[in-house]
């Protein structure tokens, strides 16, 4: 099997804080630590009353302070909603802290609705439009600073900050592709073009001084249980909170319920089952099944597992279930299961 990470949007929960899901959030990658989990990447998101995340760079801080391996970085920062040196500074600052851990993903999405962006951004002209011309400039902050240099990211200059390419379209396929950068698909909500893009990527993939060869990971919500019908029963949660979010009423992780029958219509049903095709969903023998199908139809390099899930004990368990099929039998406490390789097949 491949490596396996976690992506988590740090999920406030109906009656929760966000101080309870930022303190879940360091607990579940403690957990995934001594379970052998690669990376665990943290999502900005804003104005959205279920996610604790979107100060990604000061939770990816949180997180790593409280591991000591496991790499911790985002999956990703909206890059249009920063000036590319603010970027660097703040990657910059979490390399100097934790050096050889963190990851800076990127994405071109707001993260946001519309006027919420508008907020963000002050007017300021940067957008998805500049987005090339944005992660050339965030790369060109961590390469040594030349004499007379008059703009510096400091600190973030000489410093070895991985870069990766998030997406779910073609577009940010190509750009890692031509630039020599990893490429995460977002097929855990957004599936349509998995396949398409992946192609993309290692057909037009040039090598880079950073990465020799495409190195592509997929994701996919990952809910884990004794049984099919509990998982099931776990995985109402993320379709409850995903209508809501349809419907322009984002709110707190709703706990899970029976039976979703008269919770959504026949569209939002059809809607949802789209949306999360890639879902994976049961026992954990009906997880390890559907993890080795889906690596081997995407070829992926690594995969990264996310789960919404409203109790924090079933939670972990889930996460450990995947573990425990994926990487191996957990062990409590002590090292990862696996040493970590990050430099496995190219992969900064």
């Amino acid at each position: 099997m491949v490596p396996i990470s976690i992506l988590d949007l740090a999920p406030i929960v109906q009656g929760g804080t966000a101080a309870e899901a930022l303190n879940r959030a360091l607990d579940l990658a403690q957990h995934a630590e001594r379970w052998g989990y690669r990376r665990y990447w943290l999502a900005e998101h804003h104005n959205m009353p279920g996610i604790a995340s979107a100060a990604t760079a000061v939770a990816i801080a949180h997180v790593a302070a409280g591991t000591s391996t496991i790499r911790v970085g985002s999956g990703g920062v909206m890059l249009p909603n920063h000036a590319p040196l603010v970027i660097a500074e703040q990657f910059g600052t979490l390399e100097s802290l934790f050096p050889g851990r963190i990851d800076l993903g990127l994405g071109r999405a707001p993260g946001t609705d519309p006027l919420t962006a508008r907020a963000l951004r002050r007017g300021h002209a940067n957008s998805a439009d500049t987005f090339p011309q944005d992660v050339m400039e965030l790369q060109a902050y961590f390469r040594p600073a030349k004499p007379g240099q008059g703009v510096q990211a400091v600190p973030g200059a000489g410093l070895s900050v991985p870069i990766w390419l998030l997406g779910s379209s073609l577009f940010s396929a190509q750009l890692a592709a031509a630039l020599g950068l990893p490429f995460a698909f977002a097929s855990h909500f957004a599936p349509d073009l998995l396949h398409d893009a992946l192609e993309v990527y290692r057909s037009e993939f040039r090598a880079s001084p950073t990465l020799k060869r495409p190195y592509a990971i997929a994701a996919a919500a990952v809910f884990a249980a004794q049984t099919d019908a509990l998982a099931a029963r776990l995985f109402t949660s993320l379709q409850q909170s995903f209508v809501n979010l349809r419907r322009g009423t984002p709110g707190p992780l709703p706990p899970p319920v029976d039976s979703m029958e008269g919770l959504w219509t026949r569209t939002e049903r059809e809607g949802v089952d789209h949306a999360f095709s890639e879902a994976i969903v049961g026992s954990q023998s009906t997880v390890k099944r559907g993890i080795e199908a889906f690596v081997k139809r995407t070829g992926i390099d690594e995969m990264m597992a996310t789960a919404a899930i409203f109790d924090s004990s079933a939670r972990l368990r889930s996460f450990e279930l995947v573990a425990e099929a994926v990487i191996g039998s957990s062990q409590p406490g002590g090292a990862p299961l696996v040493a970590p390789d990050y430099n496995r097949a190219g992969a900064p």
